[in-house]
Formats: structure tokens, C-alpha cells, sequence
């Protein structure tokens, strides 16, 4: 997945390199720092910086890994939050921005970064992630990079107390109590095993209330018996999108995009909501290609009700929605 986010510890994480949320002195420090100075060996790493001197704000160095399991250390250097009217937010996306561009230049593949400045620095944690979100989307928009955000824990990830509310109201009045859908459930994973026929999603559960059709019934029949492959390739150029533009936006890579493009190649269910997210597809749209590939929304699992609720507001921003998985502990969009 191009940019994913997790709970780990970043200096035990296998990237290419990681980010070290480092001061100007480029001295050893307390939480992540202290921690990769620990794990890359102390004495070796605070060598390496020494030589190196100094960084400003906003910028960043590279080093070796040294005994980490990551093969370098990008030492990226955070503002301090003074109260958000000290270019903090500018400062803070350059991090993000010249470290991905200094892997880049090393030919990196994967970075990890922490979430910059939301230690001692003081930088609040729902804003903290949303500049990183801003600058590395924005990054993956015009390269290609596997990169992840690693956080201690899922506090780290704060929605807007009315974005959280909002969300919570609609698992409230749509998910299904899964006492009383264990039948309906049982049925949707029977169905999502069977191999993928047309118009699958038109035989839905139950669970599901009436779908509102935006299609028309010749529509319809004029793809009956569409695969998905063939589905999919018809709504790129249907949206006026380009192939490229819409794996980045469905945070997907190039390679899982090409086998996409085969008759015999089944994509996994959060891989097609993805697809569905970037093309901008509206609910009934979704639950159709959904079901070229064999699988259907359900209001028994809470992780549909969450897309659901995103594409009935017309939100289609892959990382926002990720970021909202993640709080609502689900699995995320993309490959």
C-alpha cells in the first residue's frame, strides 16, 4: 500500500529508511528519537550526527541505520507549536516533503515517519496529522513510494470531535445488531465466496435497505455480463479519469493496478471500495462493481457502514476516510 498507517514501534520497522523526529543539534532526545539513537546503536549514531553538525527547522539530513532494521535514518527536524501563528503547519509539511524527496534521491522505496512535532514539541495531534496526511499525499500524487505513518497508539489519530460524532450517529442508526443478523451475516460470506457473477450485488441481504437506483434499466442490460475488469475500465474513461490518476487516488500501486486489468484476477474487497473512493462512484455504482468481484456492503459489519456513510456524503478523500478506519479500528483502503 502507498501510504498506510499503523500502532508499532518505527525503530523496529523494516523500511528502506526512517524518520527520526530530531531537534536543530541533532543531539540524542527522549521518545522516538531516544528510541532509534537506542536501536541503531547510541554511540555510532550520535557520531554520525555530530559529523554532520546542524539541521534548520522544516528540513532534514540523512544517516545510516547503523544495527536498525532499516537501512537509514532521515533525521527530519519539527517546529516547536507555538500556538499555530509561527509558520508551524509550513514548517512541519517541509519535513515531510524534503524527507520524502531525500529517499527519493537515495532511490528509497519505502519510508517510515512518526507523527512530527506531536511529542514534546507540543504540536497538537489532530493537526499534526493532518499536515502529514497533506504533505505526504501530495507527495504520492506525483511519485511513487510505499510510505507509513507509525504511532504509538490510536490516540495518536484524533477526528474532529464532529466528524467522530457524525460518523457514530450512522453506525448508530444503521449497523446491525450481529445477534440479530448472524443469519444475514452467515448468508453475505456465503455469497462473498462464491465466484463473482454479473450483478451480484442485485441479490442483496436482507439487512440492507432498498437501494436508491441512479441507473437506468438498459444500462443495466447493456453490461450484464461485464466482468469486472472490463467494469472497471469502462468507468475510468466513463469519469474522464486516466489510469494513473486513479490508482494514486485509490492508494494502490502500479503493479496491483496492472493485474487489475486481467480477466482471471479477483482484487480484494477493500481494493475495490478503494477504486470505487477514487472514481467518485456514488453508493449504487459501488455496490455494483462490488459485486462483479463477488462481494457486497452489509450493515452487520460496521467497516461497510463507515463507507457507506463517506460515499452517501459525497466524501472522497481516501486518507481522511482511512484516518476515520483507523480511529474506528478497521482495516484501511488500498491494496
Amino acid at each position: 500500500m502507498p501510504f498506510s498507517i499503523i500502532c508499532g514501534d518505527i525503530a523496529a520497522f523494516p523500511a528502506d529508511a526512517v524518520v527520526n523526529a530530531a531537534n536543530s543539534a541533532l543531539a540524542p532526545g527522549g521518545g522516538v528519537c531516544g528510541a532509534i539513537f537506542r536501536a541503531a546503536g547510541y554511540d555510532r549514531m550520535e557520531r554520525a550526527c555530530r559529523a554532520i553538525g546542524h539541521c534548520e527547522v522544516g528540513q532534514a539530513v540523512l544517516t545510516e541505520g547503523f544495527a536498525l532494521p532499516a537501512r537509514y535514518v532521515i533525521h527530519a527536524v519539527g517546529p516547536i507549536w507555538r500556538g499555530g501563528g509561527q509558520n508551524e503547519e509550513a514548517l512541519l509539511k517541509s519535513c515531510y516533503t524534503v524527507s520524502l524527496h531525500l529517499a527519493k534521491a537515495h532511490g528509497l522505496a519505502s519510508v517510515a515517519f512518526p507523527l512530527i512535532s506531536s511529542g514534546i514539541y507540543g504540536y497538537p495531534k489532530r493537526e499534526a496529522l493532518r499536515a502529514a496526511v497533506n504533505a505526504i499525499s501530495a507527495f504520492l500524487l506525483e511519485n511513487e513510494m510505499e510510505v507509513t505513518l507509525v504511532v504509538f497508539d490510536r490516540d495518536a489519530v484524533q477526528l474532529s470531535e464532529q466528524l467522530a460524532g457524525r460518523i457514530q450517529a450512522y453506525i448508530n442508526d444503521h449497523y446491525a445488531d450481529s445477534r440479530r443478523s448472524s443469519r444475514t451475516e452467515a448468508r453475505i460470506l456465503r455469497f462473498e465466496e462464491q465466484a463473482a457473477a454479473p450483478l451480484m450485488a442485485a441479490s442483496l441481504p436482507a439487512a440492507l435497505p432498498p437501494r436508491k437506483r441512479r441507473r437506468s434499466l438498459q444500462d443495466l442490460l447493456d453490461h450484464l455480463d461485464e466482468s469486472f475488469s472490463r467494469t472497471l475500465l469502462r468507468l475510468i474513461d466513463e469519469k474522464g479519469m486516466n489510469d494513473v490518476e486513479v490508482y494514486k487516488r485509490a492508494n494502490i500501486d502500479r503493479k496491483l493496478f496492472s493485474r487489475l486489468r486481467r480477466e482471471d484476477y479477483r482484487p480484494g474487497k477493500q481494493t475495490v471500495i478503494a477504486l470505487s473512493i477514487a472514481m467518485r462512484l456514488n453508493l449504487d455504482e459501488t455496490r455494483d462493481l462490488l459485486g462483479r468481484a463477488g462481494y457486497a456492503l452489509s450493515h452487520s459489519r460496521q467497516f461497510d457502514v463507515i463507507i457507506e456513510y463517506f460515499i452517501t456524503e459525497g466524501i472522497y478523500d481516501i486518507y481522511e476516510i482511512n484516518e476515520a478506519l483507523f480511529a474506528f479500528d478497521q482495516r484501511l483502503l488500498g491494496a
